[in-house]
């Protein structure tokens, strides 16, 4: 099984918030097989806590745009790892430090990587978004 095409829709519109909001390391990680609780992991950097939470918030705005509301939000007060779970997609928007500390690319390794369709040439994922 593969993500649901909303699932889909979901993590390009919140990587592309991210990608606005000058978020690097994009990467979306397609979990269905994995686990039950999600379709997609969406994974982005942030510099500062500040940039941690507008990237948090402006994906917030782009998928309620799009209807989706969070079931959870965590990690907005501190700004170093806020998850945000919108059922289909879970946002995982990390601190430099706590991506490379708890490196969830490692953990889903064997998950597929989510086309999230963001311009090579324009996005600031270095090379990680797909």
């Amino acid at each position: 099984m593969t993500a649901t095409d909303r699932a889909i829709e979901l993590a390009r519109a919140a990587a592309v918030a991210a990608d606005d909001t000058l978020a690097t390391d994009l990467l979306g990680i397609d979990v269905t097989d994995l686990t039950p609780i999600s379709d997609v992991f969406v994974l982005a950097t942030g510099r500062t806590e500040r940039q941690v939470t507008a990237i948090a918030r402006e994906i917030q705005d782009a998928l309620h745009e799009l209807g989706a509301k969070p079931i959870s939000r965590e990690g907005l007060e501190e700004g170093r790892w806020v998850l945000l779970d919108f059922n289909e997609i879970v946002v995982h928007v990390f601190h430099e430090e706590e991506r490379t500390y708890y490196s969830l690319e490692r953990l889903w390794h064997d998950c597929p990587v989510v086309d999230l369709q963001l311009p090579a040439a324009e996005s600031s994922a270095g090379g990680t978004s797909q």
